[in-house]
């Protein structure tokens, strides 16, 4: 549990500092490429699930489908 509240920890320190405003003609452009919450979500699920960084690249990028897809499938 530690390694996992590490790793989201830096995913979300990662969306802080390239989310941050940089100066006003790109401020637009990346506030637009930015990781969005759906994706931190599917990829926090998806390594606690796989424990595999290709997984949760992949799902990371699949974003709010991978974590629809996660709720109906768990175990509980």
């Amino acid at each position: 549990m530690k390694h996992l509240s590490l790793f989201v920890f830096f995913i979300l320190l990662a969306d802080i500092v390239f989310g941050q405003e940089i100066s006003k003609s790109t401020t637009q452009t990346i506030t637009q490429s930015g990781i969005g919450l759906g994706s931190v979500i599917a990829v926090v699920t998806s390594w606690d699930r796989n424990r595999s960084i290709l997984w949760a690249l992949i799902h990371g990028i699949l974003g709010w489908l991978y974590v629809i897809y996660y709720a109906f499938t768990r175990n509980e």
